[in-house]
């Protein structure tokens, strides 16, 4: 299975450039537009990315960020979820690479087979970098009208940090 997964990507792509030839299409060129456009989003986005990742980066260093985690421990210890993982919760609302960062702080502290660990595995797994999906995504095609689009989001990051949490808990 492995030979043919490697096997898969080049495959589909001889198939895309062969049926661009026999269409007499000028695949080359439109590589190229492809790149030229994909360029013109990186740098469209570009400061959204920094904004974000700077912002996380002052709070965590701000300390407002463990102060925000002390204040709903008392809630959250009642739901039996680790107080270790709200910074978890938190950051990963906004970097997936600083919540790697706090990942690998909890792994370093309780190891990858701890409770804690396999609950932040889970949470990692389940949830999505909210803020900056929608920042890059939205502002890529010039979306200005979300409508329900963080509400929903929100409700299904949610669901899937309380189904984390449960299994979690039970294994």
């Amino acid at each position: 299975m492995t030979t043919v997964s490697n096997f898969i990507i080049p495959a589909v792509i001889f198939l895309i450039v062969g049926f661009g030839f026999t269409a007499k299409d000028k695949c080359y060129e439109s590589f190229l537009d492809g790149a030229k456009e994909g360029l013109k989003i990186t740098v469209d986005i570009l400061p959204t990315m920094i904004g974000l990742l700077f912002g996380v980066g002052i709070l965590r260093a701000s300390g407002l960020l463990e102060l925000l985690c002390r204040m709903a421990l008392p809630l959250t210890g009642r739901l039996g979820v680790p107080g270790e993982l709200l910074p978890l919760f938190g950051v990963k609302l906004f970097s997936s690479s600083a919540a790697l960062g706090l990942l690998l702080d909890i792994y370093k502290e309780f190891g990858a087979d701890s409770t804690i660990g396999r609950i932040a595995s889970l949470v990692m797994s389940s949830t999505e970098t909210l803020f900056y999906t929608l920042s890059v995504y939205f502002l890529s095609v010039k979306v200005s009208k979300t409508r329900y689009t963080l509400a929903g989001a929100l409700l299904s990051i949610l669901a899937g940090t309380v189904a984390s949490v449960m299994i979690g808990n039970m294994m």
